[in-house]
């Protein structure tokens, strides 16, 4: 690498530092395990657990990388006031010879909590690595909280048209925001409410 070519990867480098300071200030670079976290509009949570000598330092090559979850920090943006469904940042100190075993151990962890892992192994840097698919949540979990969100969408959908009235706050009809958001949420509750997969029965 030409020294042009690295001062300029050490600017970026920098920027992206700055970047990750800017939603957890307390990220350092030393060692550890940290844990990239978000929530999509539907509630559904999703997770990357890493491990890094140092932390700060391998954060912001995130920002700048072409992996999995790197790819995806690209298309939601890191969490702020204004993009609450961008990527959260959290770490925990370890010393070195514990990474493998910690990020195996949250890994396994968070999987089973029910978050959606962004992980393409199962941690650690020797054994186990093709383990990954076993901790993802099963199949039949995301029909239950797939089907768990159109029972609350149809029961929405039921007391708004029999009890509610649902319109924009005054302040917000010009707001093209708000705007948006009310649309969205009619659509939501008319599309899930009214769907008739082959999943439902006319229990619900």
């Amino acid at each position: 690498m030409s020294n042009q070519n690295y001062r300029k990867a050490m600017a970026i480098e920098s920027k992206n530092k700055k970047r990750i300071l800017e939603i957890n200030p307390h990220v350092d670079d030393g060692s550890g395990i940290y844990f990239l976290t978000r929530m999509d509009e539907d509630g559904i949570r999703y997770a990357y657990i890493g491990q890094a000598k140092h932390m700060l330092t391998r954060l912001a090559q995130h920002l700048s990388g072409y992996q999995h979850i790197d790819l995806s920090i690209k298309n939601h943006g890191l969490y702020a006031a204004d993009n609450i469904t961008g990527w959260k940042i959290g770490f925990l100190h370890y010393p070195e010879d514990k990474l493998d075993e910690m990020e195996q151990k949250y890994i396994r962890q968070y999987a089973k909590s029910g978050y959606q892992l962004r992980n393409k192994t199962a941690g650690g840097q020797g054994e186990g690595k093709k383990q990954i698919d076993d901790y993802r949540p099963s199949k039949c979990y995301r029909d239950g909280i797939e089907q768990g969100k159109r029972m609350l969408a149809r029961e929405l959908l039921s007391i708004a048209e029999k009890h509610l009235k649902i319109d924009l706050r005054e302040d917000k009809r010009g707001n093209k925001v708000s705007h948006k958001q009310y649309e969205k949420f009619m659509a939501l509750i008319h599309a899930e409410g009214n769907d008739e997969s082959v999943h439902d029965s006319d229990e619900w």
